[in-house]
């Protein structure tokens, strides 16, 4: 499908998200990857903090609400409290999460995995799986659709995650 994977390797695409748990035979499957020089304790924070900012591009999916550019300490995230906030609204569920390794959510129909996978010298693969059940030629839309926002999200938190480890 046009636009499934970005920064992603065969290992990525082949590796089992939680999100492939939650919806049988997705007509969406798409990859997304980014590695950040930074330990995976520097990503998280970052991660986690997606619960009251898109951190893509704001003035699209934010009503042009700046995310945060530092870290405001937040608790862990928890299942069954809201996965993002966007344009002042709070968007989407988080179902499963183990701290420091993943988060995973349902937003609009569909579930998504972010997973942190440690590399050496201080660097993190920081990954995210996104599937949904729906039409092939909604599935083809929403793929590229996703691969400009995902994209521009994961380079974001990477940018921060390593200005804050810097």
């Amino acid at each position: 499908m046009i636009g499934d994977r970005w920064g992603v390797t065969d290992g990525d695409i082949v590796r089992r998200y939680p999100c492939d748990d939650l919806v049988a035979s997705p007509e969406l499957r798409v990859w997304r990857g980014v590695r950040v020089d930074a330990p995976p304790e520097a990503v998280w924070p970052w991660v986690a903090q997606i619960r009251i900012a898109p951190y893509a591009y704001d003035w699209i999916d934010n009503l042009g609400r700046r995310s945060p550019p530092q870290l405001l300490g937040l608790p862990e995230p928890e299942v069954g409290e809201a996965f993002t906030t966007a344009g002042g609204r709070k968007l989407g569920r988080i179902v499963s999460v183990e701290p420091g390794r993943q988060l995973t959510a349902s937003i609009m129909g569909g579930f998504m995995s972010y997973v942190l996978v440690p590399e050496a010298h201080d660097a993190t693969r920081l990954l995210l799986k996104v599937v949904m059940r729906t039409g092939r030629l909604t599935a083809a839309g929403l793929s590229v659709g996703d691969l400009v926002m995902a994209r521009r999200q994961l380079l974001n938190l990477k940018h921060l995650a390593e200005r804050a480890a810097a």
